[in-house]
């Protein structure tokens, strides 16, 4: 605990000032008392107990506490709070725009992120990567919200699908500057990635899962478990799958359930699906972040005064039951 004011602690010298007046105010009452006692004016007054000095010690104590209030102390409190990185990468390939979510997969994956973007506290940072055949940063993280709902707004869908491109521009955007391959180190290698350390982020994978592109999203998921992040896959689609319309041809897309549990094991994350809207809300809200406790300084001026009134309501309500008055 710091003091603001600590030259009020001077205050402290009348304390002493205060308990001996007082234990002279005592001793010419007792005289006086002892003195109409002899002359056969008043009742001779047994010794005081032991209980008699509380009511005193109260009020002493009371001025104590008060001078340390004039101080203004502050002291350190530890408060529990949600922190960290998290980075939304959004499949925005052709596939995403099936139609077995509604009204698509990807506009569903934004309806839902545009909830977790609002309920995240100011200490959590977002960040948003579009990535199809590469992975794109659309918006670094930040903590401003309605540049992160802005960048997911803007997305569509559209080209080839690189999951291992898109966790790379995850990366990117957590480590701040561009990683554009794995590191030799991931792909069998004696030497040491200098990606550097990352630990509290995570980045939230929304794909269907089907890749048609390198690099290989396994390697890309263990370079990313070596720098401390957390991937949290979640699949968008159904196991049934859907049927597009490209430029004369049929597409058949369906789900890839076993690349996105691969990925998750990686980096010790947690896979999820959604089929439908409603699901992909409720994933979003089951994703944990990181809790921390930070010390914040905190002014408890307020509650030493109101230790003080305690106190000195104590002593003068022991003082007036026993003898009628306060002093």
């Amino acid at each position: 605990m710091t003091l603001t004011w600590p030259w009020a602690l001077l205050g402290l010298l009348l304390v002493p000032v205060v308990v001996t007046g007082f234990r002279r105010l005592l001793r010419r009452q007792e005289e006086r008392r002892g003195e109409l006692a002899r002359q056969g004016l008043v009742v001779t007054v047994p010794p005081r107990d032991r209980w008699a000095r509380l009511a005193p010690a109260l009020l002493v104590a009371a001025l104590v506490v008060l001078v340390v209030a004039m101080t203004r102390p502050v002291a350190a409190v530890a408060e529990p709070r949600r922190e960290g990185t998290v980075v939304l990468a959004f499949d925005v390939s052709t596939s995403m725009s099936a139609t077995d979510i509604k009204p698509t997969r990807l506009e569903a994956a934004k309806a839902a992120a545009r909830q977790f973007i609002e309920k995240q506290p100011p200490s959590v940072r977002l960040g948003v990567v579009a990535f199809g055949g590469t992975g794109l940063v659309t918006e670094r993280p930040t903590t401003d919200k309605a540049a992160v709902l802005a960048a997911v707004n803007r997305l569509d869908a559209q080209g080839d699908t690189s999951l291992g491109g898109g966790l790379l521009g995850a990366l990117s955007a957590i480590a701040g500057r561009p990683i554009t391959k794995v590191a030799e180190s991931e792909a069998g290698s004696d030497e040491e990635s200098d990606i550097g350390y990352y630990g509290g982020t995570s980045i939230v994978l929304l794909t269907d899962g089907e890749n048609t592109t390198g690099p290989d999203p396994r390697d890309v998921a263990e370079l990313t478990s070596a720098a401390g992040v957390r991937i949290e896959p979640i699949g968008l689609g159904t196991p049934e799958g859907a049927v597009l319309q490209v430029d004369g041809f049929s597409i058949a897309t369906v789900l890839d359930k076993a690349a996105l549990q691969d990925i998750a094991d990686a980096t010790g994350g947690t896979y999820r699906e959604a089929d439908d809207a409603a699901s992909l809300a409720s994933i979003y809200d089951s994703i944990e972040l990181n809790w921390t406790l930070r010390t914040v300084p905190h002014e408890v001026t307020s509650l030493f005064a109101a230790l003080a009134g305690l106190l000195l309501a104590a002593g003068a309500t022991i003082s007036v039951l026993r003898q009628g008055r306060v002093v």
